[in-house]
């Protein structure tokens, strides 16, 4: 299953259009990245993954909709999976967004 087309646009709706911003296919996903880091990804199942500071990630965790990402059965710290019914309304979209795009505008450049 491809990802969430309609997702992908709202994520586009939310990151400031002044940002050099690129989108790269990965993972089956749609990924956003800003200076070459990615930022938040649109998923196959619909959700959202956002890259966090890996020191805040562990409080915004809840069992039920935001869970650490793990691929491969491995845990990626500092990578964060947002459940689609977490995705609802806008504002909640744009926190998730805001906060990925904050942290990879944090990072050094990639060339």
């Amino acid at each position: 299953m491809a990802y969430d087309e309609e997702l992908a646009e709202r994520i586009r709706d939310h990151i400031d259009p002044g940002l050099a911003v690129t989108e790269q296919k990965m993972f089956g996903g749609l990924a956003f990245l800003i200076g070459g880091n990615m930022a938040v990804s649109a998923v196959r199942d619909g959700g959202l993954l956002v890259r966090v500071d890996p020191t805040e990630a562990e409080r915004l965790l809840d069992d039920d909709s935001v869970t650490t990402m793990t691929m491969g059965g491995r845990e990626m710290h500092g990578w964060l999976h947002v459940a689609p019914a977490a995705l609802g309304d806008d504002t909640t979209l744009r926190e998730w967004v805001d906060r990925g795009v904050g942290y990879a505008r944090s990072l050094p450049t990639k060339k």
